[in-house]
């Protein structure tokens, strides 16, 4: 059989670990598919930066015509960003090119126009390597868990966050310390935004939550919070509670609509989950018949993301000659079936909550503040009240009372009712600051 044809947009870690990739285990593959896979052209910025890793690949800078070359049949997209990513995969799909990316924004916030297109054209358009680097986890959720219904998932999905938090656990380091490491390490951008501030993982969760509920790519409905904010007393305090705060990414599909939310987690010690640490990744769904299933490992790398790509790029020769109505859908569901889901607000959402108080050491107070819980029918799990410091009172008024921090634990309770307890118990006068939230998953 003819040999597959395949051009690169971007040659950089990802689009360098699929040549790698493609070169070493060239014969294996070939038993896999029965086709010679070679990877032919390579369109770049810098021309000479390219050349230099002498990879055997015909080097452009002119993107435009590598999506139009008559000899080659599949376009991987490894050069991030929306333009000019995003035209030159219309341009391919035009071109009746299949085409695979490992950009989760442009799939998260384009894709479903994209996926429309390919549909039209009888082609295909792959993104594995888009969520969790090496994790096949599109593919267990749209072939491996296709007998189920996915009731919800959970993921640690965002390597660099996951990084900075186990740091402040482990080593009880605060969070611009652990940041500043990051960004030497090369885990963090100089700008680290997408990343600590959730987008990043927001991005992978909408892709996640389109397959596994059958629903259209709704990147706007995703609640967004970031770890900037979880201090190295949080992390202490839920340790000392039998907690582990994550960065998770949750979705959750309940009677009257879907939760689709990113933020930090306390998650019990015990759990698989809460066991994640460093740059890892992973990624928790529970299905109706097979129940929870863990899905672990590197969430980036050149290697780890290159082996995604290459596997859709196996899938995609595989079935390259095949009826298109005969392939497994992009989405995992049938393009007409996808059904559009009524995404929830946080008002609407249901978890248990980590509530940490400032107050003044009085007597009352903490009646005072449970009665507003008690009044709103929240029910309290679990009061951690830690002693003063010594340092705390002004010692020039020996009258002056000292602040005291108190931690709640709440049971499962819907979100809005939480916000009307903190809106009340923050007017109270021995309220010394704002009440820190984070949301508490047993999974």
């Amino acid at each position: 059989m003819k040999p597959v044809n395949i051009g690169l947009l971007g040659l950089g870690t990802v689009g360098q670990g699929v040549v790698t990739i493609l070169a070493r285990n060239a014969a294996e593959i070939q038993r896999r598919t029965g086709r010679i896979i070679t990877v032919t052209h390579a369109a770049v910025r810098n021309q000479g930066k390219a050349e230099a890793l002498n990879m055997g690949i015909e080097i452009t800078t002119d993107a435009d015509s590598l999506v139009t070359h008559p000899d080659i049949q599949i376009v991987c997209e490894a050069m991030g960003g929306d333009d000019p990513a995003l035209r030159l995969l219309h341009a391919a799909v035009d071109n009746g090119k299949h085409v695979i990316t490992a950009n989760k924004a442009l799939i998260a916030v384009h894709g479903n126009e994209l996926i429309a297109k390919a549909h039209e054209q009888g082609v295909c358009v792959a993104y594995e390597s888009s969520v969790a680097g090496g994790i096949p986890i599109i593919k267990a959720l749209r072939e491996g868990l296709a007998a189920n219904r996915i009731d919800w998932l959970a993921g640690i999905i965002n390597g660099t966050g996951n990084f900075v938090l186990s740091e402040m656990a482990e080593k009880g380091r605060s969070f611009d310390d652990v940041l500043a490491e990051a960004q030497a390490l090369g885990y963090a951008e100089a700008d680290p935004t997408f990343d600590v501030e959730g987008i990043d993982a927001a991005h992978k969760l909408t892709i996640m939550a389109s397959v596994a509920f059958g629903m259209p790519l709704q990147f706007d409905g995703v609640y967004t919070e970031g770890i900037s904010k979880v201090s190295r007393e949080d992390v202490e305090f839920a340790e000392e509670l039998g907690y582990r705060i994550k960065h998770l990414g949750v979705a959750r599909r309940r009677g009257d609509g879907v939760e689709l939310r990113v933020h930090p987690t306390l998650i019990p010690e015990r759990r698989l989950l809460a066991n994640v640490n460093g740059v890892m990744n992973a990624v928790l769904v529970h299905g109706d018949a097979v129940g929870p299933t863990l899905y672990y490992g590197a969430g980036a790398g050149s290697e780890p993301t290159g082996s995604s790509l290459v596997a859709d790029i196996i899938d995609v020769v595989r079935g390259i000659d095949a009826d298109p109505r005969h392939r497994v859908p992009s989405l995992g569901f049938q393009l007409a079936a996808l059904e559009p889901q009524v995404i929830l607000n946080t008002p609407d959402y249901e978890s248990a909550f980590y509530l940490r108080l400032h107050a003044l050491d009085q007597p009352g107070v903490l009646a005072n503040v449970t009665s507003i819980f008690g009044d709103l029918g929240i029910s309290i799990e679990a009061i951690l009240q830690k002693e003063p410091a010594d340092n705390n009172a002004d010692s020039n008024d020996a009258d002056q009372a000292q602040v005291v921090p108190i931690i709640l634990l709440t049971r499962r309770v819907r979100e809005g009712l939480v916000e009307q307890a903190i809106e009340r118990v923050e007017t109270l006068d021995t309220i010394t600051q704002p009440i820190t939230r984070i949301r508490v998953e047993s999974l």
